[in-house]
């Protein structure tokens, strides 16, 4: 069962790893990334950061589609980590109805983007993706941790 899937470009550290983590009851981090799946140093990074008690699981994009689609994740309670809006978009575009909300955690500043957070800076393109997904029937918003307030993503 997917609990939330969350954009966050750092994956998994303090705020995913506690505080996340606890407050979803969830017994899995997933992490969803094509650059991870194929770097061990990143793989080893990550392994150190994850509660003690938990399942870690890092996979491409596809092979996440696959897993999720095939229903061998259904078992888990999933914290799912993207590390860019893209790979949010690909995950929900070819998982069908199974992701109906996208949390927005930390997306860094690059040049062309537009703060719509304290953590949250996305290009225009970003944007149009996230607003199509919201007229799709996702339910987009902005939380850095659980106690924040949620704010619902609107394209400027």
């Amino acid at each position: 069962m997917i609990k939330l899937v969350r954009v966050d470009h750092r994956l998994v550290h303090g705020q995913v790893a506690v505080s996340w983590f606890n407050s979803l009851d969830v017994n899995t981090i997933f992490v969803v990334n094509d650059d991870v799946a194929h770097d061990d140093f990143r793989k080893s990074a990550i392994r150190l950061a994850k509660p003690e008690k938990s399942k870690l699981v890092m996979k491409s994009v596809a092979d996440s589609i696959k897993a999720i689609n095939s229903g061998v994740t259904d078992k888990y309670k999933m914290l799912i980590v993207v590390e860019s809006v893209a790979d949010a978009v690909e995950l929900i575009k070819g998982t069908g109805d199974k992701i109906t909300s996208l949390n927005l955690g930390g997306t860094k500043p690059r040049e062309g983007t537009t703060n719509y957070s304290k953590t949250i800076n996305l290009t225009a393109e970003e944007a149009n993706e996230l607003a199509q997904l919201q007229q799709k029937g996702v339910n987009v918003w902005i939380q850095q941790v659980p106690n924040d307030e949620k704010q619902e993503f609107h394209k400027k």
